[in-house]
Formats: C-alpha cells, structure tokens, sequence
C-alpha cells in the first residue's frame, strides 16, 4: 500500500503541472484565435481536460462485454462524470472563491454563457437518460444523432458569441516562450499538446492506483466507476477551476465546469448509447437525476438578482452528500 500512496502523490503532483501549463497555454490559444473567456473556457479548456474521464467509458465499453461488466464501468464512468462535474467542482471552485476573497460577493462571471451552457446541459442530459426507457435501438440512435448535433450546434454559438470579445486581461508568458511577448502560434499549440499528455498520464496513474486499492476493499464495480473513477479523472477541471478562481478569471473558471459538463453529457452519453443496451440502473438514474438538480440549483442562482454567490456553489455538495447517504444506507 505504500508504493500505492506513492503513487497517488506523484499521479497527483502530474496532474497539477499539466493543468497549470495548460491554463497557459489555453489562455494564449485564445488571444491568437481572438476568442472571448466564454469560448475558451466552454469548449477548449472543457473538452482538453475531459480527455481523461472521456477515455474510460471508451476503452472500457471496447474492451469489455456486459457480462465482463465492462459495460458497467463505461455506463458508470459516463454518469459519474456530470455528477461530479455538477456537485463536487461546482463546490470544489466555490470554496476556492470563499477562501481566496474571504467575502462572498457574487461570481465575476459572463452570465449569458453560463446560463447558455445549463440550459444545453438540462436539454441534453435529460434526453439522454429517458432513452434508457425506449425500448427500440433504431430509436436510440436517432437520438445519438440529436445528441452529436446538438453539441456542435451549442460549439457553434459559443464560439460566434465570443469572437472579438475584447481581451484586455495581461497574460503570464507562454511557458515555452518566456521571452517572447507574442508567441507563435505553434508554440502556444506544441505546450497545449504537451500539458494535455501531462494530464492525461498523471489521470491514468490516479485511475488505476485508485482502482487497485478500491478492488482490494471490496468496491463493487458500478459504485467505483459512478463515484472513484469521475473523482479521479475530475481533478483536471478541478485544478483548472482553482487556478483560475486564484487570478480573479471567474468566467474560465466556471466556463470550464459548465463546458465539460456539456460536453460529458451529449458527445460521451451518445457513445454509449450506440455501443451497449442503454439500459440504466437505478443507482445510475438517481445520479443522474441528482445532476440535474444541481445544476437547475445553480441556475437558480445565475438568473437571481444577487447572481451567483461562491456559498451557492459550495452547497452543490449537498447533492453529493445525498447520493452517498443513499449508498451507504441501501436506500438505492
């Protein structure tokens, strides 16, 4: 166990280089693109860090059967996600702005693109797990289809709506150029790629170490890929979000979160979807039911007077907080 502790330390110490190397590099790829904080931190820092939860459900439908319970762990690793995403990173960047501003002031935040991602959120993710109940597959993938379409229809206005937004923010120099005051764009791109490997081998490290000792405590296989697994491979926006928050970038912070969360519940639900029976566990349901709630909570706030409030964030944790209860008490 202690090579395993080791482990988890140095998987942890990976994933924290890569996204911070990765802020940088995302935030300059979006000052040559002439793109505004809501692109950016929407749909390149949110589909660059789900790279590694993406991965699992992938490789775990491809190489298992539902007998081997491959299914089970993709299926889990698909809901775990946006569960994770809605409640522990919502609480996780909360808590951050707590601590840092010592105040709860409301989120310096652009409203209209977070208000614009849940409400693509609750739309898709929605439509995603009432297809468990249609009982024909030629009618699952019809809405594999609604599903990718959608997603590239919400790519599309973000980005538009972005595009010229003023920058006048001073960058950190690019790490693979400290001495140029404007890098190139090949530049920004090569350090982009390389912090994403990062991410990528310090979450596979995290995973399968997290794995082996969940394995050897007698973890069932759904309850480790709903809940070890996401929180694992979740670090990523996690770190991303407190090292925005940290530097006063509300809009990349959240924006990372609400992307992902998009991201993870049109693209990824409409691989599994086409790839296994799509037939939902109530355990998976009350999950995904939980998410949503979350996320309807935290638009609540979005659309109120005072916008939303760091406390506000931090109370997304109650949801998690009931899904476990539900765990450990058998209730699901």
């Amino acid at each position: 166990m202690a090579l395993q502790v080791i482990s988890l330390i140095a998987s942890l110490a990976i994933i924290l280089a890569g996204a911070e190397v990765f802020t940088n590099s995302v935030e300059w790829l979006g000052r040559k693109l002439n793109l505004g904080a809501g692109a950016v931190g929407s749909v390149f820092a949110a589909v660059g860090t789900a790279l590694p939860e993406t991965l699992i459900p992938v490789i775990a439908i491809l190489s298992g059967s539902r007998e081997s319970g491959g299914h089970d762990v993709g299926i889990g690793a698909i809901l775990g996600a946006p569960f994770m995403l809605a409640t522990l990173a919502m609480f996780v960047t909360g808590l951050t702005a707590l601590i840092k501003r010592r105040n709860n002031s409301p989120m310096r935040i652009i409203p209209d693109v977070m208000k614009r991602d849940m409400r693509f959120f609750l739309l898709v993710y929605t439509i995603a797990i009432l297809t468990s109940f249609i009982p024909v597959h030629a009618v699952k993938v019809i809405v594999v289809f609604f599903l990718v379409g959608a997603y590239f229809l919400y790519v599309y206005q973000t980005v538009k709506s972005s595009m010229g937004q003023e920058d006048d923010e001073d960058l950190k120099p690019l790490y693979f150029a400290r001495k140029k005051a404007d890098p190139r764009l090949y530049v920004v791109i090569l350090q982009l790629a390389a912090a994403l490997a990062l991410i990528v081998v310090g979450a596979y490290i995290f995973v399968s170490t997290v794995q082996i000792v969940a394995l050897f405590l007698g973890v069932p296989v759904l309850i480790l890929s709903l809940i070890i697994a996401p929180i694992a491979t979740e670090l990523p926006e996690k770190f991303n979000s407190i090292i925005w928050v940290s530097r006063g970038k509300d809009t990349l912070a959240v924006g990372n979160i609400t992307g992902a969360m998009v991201f993870q519940s049109s693209l990824i639900p409409a691989i599994g979807i086409l790839l296994t029976e799509w037939k939902l566990e109530p355990i998976g349901i009350f999950s995904a039911v939980l998410a949503l709630a979350a996320v309807i909570y935290q638009y609540t706030g979005l659309i109120g007077k005072h916008g939303l409030k760091p406390s506000h964030m931090v109370l997304s944790c109650l949801f998690y907080l009931v899904f476990i209860l539900a765990i450990a008490f058998r209730l699901v």
